[in-house]
């Protein structure tokens, strides 16, 4: 029987949305991968009772646990809590640990020290912040995001997204139920950019930098919303687009977007694979919007496509993840058992 690893998601309901149920289609990613390098895996819902987690351990005795626990109850804040049961258990496991996962996921937290490392974030409000500001004057375009959840969570293109008053935008914080887990955000106007990083025994390597371009009207914001990357059918999704391809005049600036993703690895701490979301406005300034630890890995997502950008197979990625999990021992094992292993799925 050949070792096994253990591919933990995030639990999901029965009526879960799409960018929800995305994280099955990055197990059967690293299911596929850990296949053909040599493993079985398990895939199994990270369980809510720890006790069933302890008792999955102890019956799996996996190698190591692949991370892909984005959300417990649905909640975008517990993306932490799986490493930190994790390292609990002693068990070794893919992606960051839970201090990089937090510190990076909750995005009050993540400009802060992006701003102590001397990296531009755009500026924000806190709902708090409005609430005792009395200038009605707002220095710039504002729109409101989530403080932890990912996936554009709240950017409906179907309702207004960009807020130019301070009445503005607490009369939009008052539309949500909890007013307090959500931020305003500056909008910059200008390019996006998404930078994806893989980990590995060499250090981290920069993947083939992607643009976001819109195909939008010119009063349309240039946003990257639910529907755009969600909803197949809808205009926001076919007028966005990835592009690789660049003028020669753009690399001065892609050699700087480079650097500061790489800085922001540095300041966070981040290992196995990473994206950071870039806007860089008219006047060329760059301001990184989100540090994305353990990032969608689907075969349709962001991160794969900078990989077969660079030419870097599945089974590739894959390694160079496990690598930096830092287990010795773990690649050599798989290579003496190369015989195409059956992956046995097991969700609940």
């Amino acid at each position: 029987m050949p070792d096994n690893i253990l591919i933990l998601h995030s639990p999901l309901a029965a009526d879960a949305p799409a960018d929800e149920l995305d994280v099955l289609q990055q197990a059967g990613f690293f299911a596929d991968a850990l296949s053909n390098i040599g493993y079985t895996s398990t895939v199994f819902a990270f369980p809510y009772d720890l006790q069933v987690l302890k008792k999955l351990v102890l019956k799996t005795k996996p190698v190591l646990v692949v991370n892909l626990v984005e959300t417990l109850f649905a909640d975008g804040r517990m993306v932490h809590t799986a490493p930190f049961v994790l390292e609990h258990l002693g068990v070794p496991y893919t992606g960051c640990n839970a201090h990089a996962m937090y510190t990076s996921s909750h995005k009050l937290l993540s400009k802060q020290l992006m701003r102590l490392g001397g990296v531009k974030t755009p500026s924000y409000y806190t709902y708090q912040d409005l609430c005792a500001s009395q200038t009605e004057e707002l220095p710039g375009t504002f729109l409101l995001k989530s403080i932890w959840e990912h996936a554009s969570f709240g950017l409906d293109e179907s309702k207004p997204l960009l807020f130019f008053t301070r009445d503005q935008l607490l009369e939009r914080f008052h539309q949500e139920a909890n007013p307090s887990a959500f931020f305003a955000e500056q909008y910059i106007h200008g390019r996006e950019f998404n930078l994806s990083i893989l980990g590995g025994k060499n250090g981290p390597m920069v993947l083939p930098l992607a643009e976001m371009r819109f195909n939008f009207p010119e009063d349309k914001p240039h946003i990257l919303g639910y529907k755009a990357k969600w909803e197949e059918d809808s205009f926001e999704y076919k007028n966005t687009c990835r592009s690789f391809s660049f003028d020669p005049q753009d690399q001065p600036l892609l050699d700087h977007l480079k650097e500061i993703a790489l800085q922001c690895w540095n300041i966070f701490e981040l290992k196995g694979y990473a994206r950071v979301d870039f806007r860089v406005d008219r006047k060329g300034n760059i301001f990184v919007l989100e540090i994305n630890a353990n990032p969608c890995i689907s075969p349709d997502s962001g991160f794969v496509a900078a990989t077969r950008q660079a030419g870097i197979s599945s089974e590739q990625v894959v390694r160079s993840i496990l690598e930096d999990t830092g287990v010795r021992g773990l690649l050599q094992t798989g290579k003496k058992q190369k015989q195409k292993q059956r992956t046995i799925i097991s969700i609940h």
